[in-house]
């Protein structure tokens, strides 16, 4: 199963940033506040649990609790703030921003490739 990294930290978000350039970077923008948000955190465990190597990594912010690390993203990124959110970024630029009920299982497969074929998402 993949991990999600929580960012805290705006040092921890520039980190993930930078390793980006490394491996691309899954960012999840979660409300803990929201059920919509729920609902999407959920189906991304669930698309972590079923894949054994991912080419990506994950993490996510939570943006109630850390709003300066939120607002850091958007600024750097320039993708307008939504949550839930995902967004894919690859050597530190935005390439794909998705929110609310498109975030789901079968959207994170179709992107990424079923967990037999995790090695696709890198070419996403």
């Amino acid at each position: 199963m993949a991990e999600a990294k929580r960012l805290t930290t705006i040092e921890q978000w520039e980190e993930a940033l930078r390793g980006s350039a490394e491996r691309p970077l899954l960012l999840f923008k979660h409300s803990t506040q929201c059920p919509i948000s729920a609902g999407a955190h959920e189906e991304l465990h669930h698309y972590m649990a079923d894949a054994d190597a991912q080419p990506v990594d994950f993490a996510i912010v939570h943006v109630i609790e850390e709003r300066p690390v939120s607002n850091a993203i958007a600024e750097t990124l320039g993708v307008q703030h939504k949550s839930p959110q995902a967004i894919l970024v690859r050597d530190g630029q935005p390439l794909w921003d998705e929110s609310h009920w498109r975030i789901t299982y079968s959207f994170l497969s179709d992107k990424f490739g079923g967990p037999e074929t995790a090695g696709e998402a890198s070419r996403t």
